[in-house]
């Protein structure tokens, strides 16, 4: 499957043993899964918990994930606010050819303007050797990807696509309007089908950890046009189980319960305590499966 094909990202939770530890055997189930279902995977984003793990384990896990050769585009995170450090990582995943390409996200905690986003920006497309996702995420970071910053980089032979999850639809589609040859994917799994109308390529997602193949169908669906107001609200009540409390820890506690991995281990500061009630979760994966069964047997 090629970047280009690519409609769904999985940003793909890393699971962790009971001492806080990668469980490997969780994470090599949880990443197969997703490439039967025929989604592209994100490995060390903020769902993946990236930030809390070392250097050497988020070497580990990258490695662990390049080696099984799955099926499906990799797209490898890179975050931080040390420039240097954010240059070495990028160096270092150059060597894999499996890896498709890098999702940068706007620098954390510094807030910078224009000018320093564009200084970072370009210094580490000029670094990549793949194509690369901008991420705006201003609830994480503090501050949007400017516009300027889009103009300037959009001819960059290495700028690819823009990951928008700011949740302002009017953002997003000046974002579409200003380059138009940038994919331009949604960060908010609820407002899929409406960032579809307005020229959106795709969906980075979270939800699709649970549901991955329901998940697939609902990108494409909303890609397609063909999607009804009941289906656009169940998927904005599996959005919502889901970030009930801080992300991924509704998600782990899921697929915990479902035994798909042996347990629901965060790092702090995250903790899975903070979640005391499944009924949520329970409803939106009641109905999204329902939905799902019903739109393959429609389907036939």
């Amino acid at each position: 499957m090629s970047l280009s094909n690519t409609k769904i990202f999985t940003a793909v939770i890393t699971p962790m043993d009971e001492f806080g530890g990668v469980d490997f055997v969780s994470f090599e189930r949880l990443l197969r899964r997703q490439s039967e279902a025929g989604c592209g995977i994100l490995v060390l984003g903020s769902t993946g918990e990236a930030l809390a793990l070392s250097l050497d384990e988020q070497k580990e896990v990258l490695e662990f994930t390049v080696n099984l050769s799955l099926d499906v585009p990799l797209m490898v995170g890179v975050g931080g606010f040390q420039l240097n450090e954010q240059l070495k990582w990028v160096e270092y995943c150059n060597q894999f050819q499996a890896i498709s390409a890098f999702l940068m996200v706007t620098p954390l905690y510094a807030k910078p303007g224009p000018l320093g986003q564009k200084i970072w920006f370009r210094s580490l497309l000029d670094q990549s050797k793949k194509p690369c996702m901008l991420y705006n995420v201003p609830s994480r970071t503090g501050v949007n990807l400017a516009y300027e910053v889009v103009e300037a980089l959009s001819q960059h032979p290495n700028f690819w696509a823009i990951k928008e999850a700011s949740g302002d639809i009017e953002r997003f589609k000046h974002y579409v309007n200003i380059a138009k040859h940038i994919c331009v994917y949604s960060g908010e799994d609820a407002l899929m089908p409406e960032l579809a109308e307005v020229g959106g390529c795709g969906l980075v997602s979270v939800v699709s950890n649970i549901w991955p193949k329901a998940a697939k169908l609902y990108v494409d669906a909303s890609l397609s046009g063909d999607i009804t107001n009941q289906t656009k609200i169940l998927w904005q009540l599996a959005a919502k189980s889901c970030f009930s409390v801080a992300n991924p820890i509704p998600v782990k506690a899921w697929l915990a319960a479902e035994s798909y991995i042996k347990y629901s281990t965060l790092r702090a500061p995250l903790v899975a305590d903070e979640l005391t009630d499944l009924s949520l979760l329970r409803e939106a994966d009641h109905a999204v499966n329902k939905w799902y069964q019903n739109e393959l047997e429609g389907a036939v």
